[in-house]
């Protein structure tokens, strides 16, 4: 069922996959917690190509390698000739080759595609400007270790309505019935084609799809609150018309206090919630601005679970990893 299996985009799963991985991820979470071993691909080797820069996706996939008892090969922007001096198709036959999976972490969805079509082993997507769907394992598993249960409950989700994260969580929550509310600026609402393929899943999943320009109203019966950068990479000279487009789109206190139930703040970092940085030092110098996405009084509170969050994405990690490449007794799904 998973093994030999490109994990790409959500939509290549059911909901009954997306869930066994979603659990699996729950017990492999316990085996690490209990000092369990847990090798099920050892004596592979894995190449990590990264064209983007990162922190949580190469620690999670380094360590997630190394506890499955395999060897992790990283291979970084000044490595790799993916479409320059190499084709990607070449690329991928060479290194499909040597190793026995491969993770791609860049901008484009259709060079992961195309890895994933050639390598002839495994190829995992750990974020593309299309979408960023082992992300997503970790942040349902978030919501299911909090909550006990997905089916029903509401995540919105506040800022670039229209970026991976928010194109993922918008089809992830609705294959697996989990509402989902996008509170953004008209001019970056989601893709017509992406809600409408949202909407499909709900009809059979229950999940409610909104997409809307009022926060207020968004919120005000969230179980989980979701925000990203307001910039991201390869956009920074957007960076002043989009802070401001995206002010009114802030978490913070007033917002969460609309809030009538129990609530979670979540975020897929890294955040910028204050000034503790160079980038934060050089906004705030640049254009008056301390706090961005969300507020500090937020991003501490108790609600917040972004660290949990950042913590699940090895585990997922490891669980897809296994899943599609570690010869498991999986009984097939009605």
């Amino acid at each position: 069922m998973f093994q030999g299996r490109n994990f790409l985009k959500e939509i290549d799963f059911t909901k009954a996959e997306l869930e066994y991985l979603i659990d699996f991820s729950i017990h492999l979470k316990d085996l690490k917690k209990r000092g369990i071993p847990h090798q099920y691909l050892k004596g592979q080797n894995i190449a990590l190509l990264f064209e983007k820069t990162s922190t949580r996706t190469r620690a999670a996939f380094t360590v997630a390698t190394n506890d499955l008892g395999a060897a992790p090969e990283f291979l970084g922007a000044n490595d790799i000739q993916l479409g320059k001096k190499e084709s990607v198709e070449d690329t991928a036959k060479v290194l499909g080759s040597m190793f026995d999976g491969i993770e791609f972490r860049g901008f484009s969805q259709e060079t992961v595609e195309d890895l994933g079509k050639y390598a002839g082993v495994p190829v995992w997507n750990g974020l593309t400007d299309a979408w960023h769907p082992t992300q997503m394992i970790a942040d349902f598993m978030t919501l299911k270790e909090e909550f006990g249960d997905l089916e029903g409950k509401k995540l919105v989700y506040l800022g670039d309505g229209r970026n991976n994260v928010a194109n993922s969580l918008l089809i992830t929550g609705a294959i697996l019935g989990v509402s989902i509310t996008i509170a953004t600026p008209e001019l970056l609402f989601p893709e017509k084609e992406l809600i409408e393929l949202a909407n499909q899943y709900g009809k059979t999943s229950g999940a409610v799809i909104e997409i809307t320009t009022n926060p207020a109203l968004a919120v005000k019966d969230a179980d989980a609150l979701y925000t990203d950068v307001w910039v991201s990479m390869g956009e920074e000279v957007t960076f002043e018309e989009r802070v401001n487009l995206l002010k009114p789109y802030q978490i913070n206190k007033d917002l969460t206090d609309r809030i009538e139930n129990k609530w979670i703040f979540m975020h897929c970092l890294p955040a910028f919630h204050d000034i503790d940085t160079v980038y934060g030092k050089d906004v705030a110098q640049k254009f008056g601005i301390q706090e961005m996405e969300v507020t500090d009084e937020v991003f501490r509170s108790p609600q917040a679970r972004q660290f949990q969050q950042a913590e699940n994405r090895m585990h997922t990690i490891k669980a897809i990893m296994a899943a599609t490449n570690g010869n498991l007794f999986i009984p097939k799904f009605k």
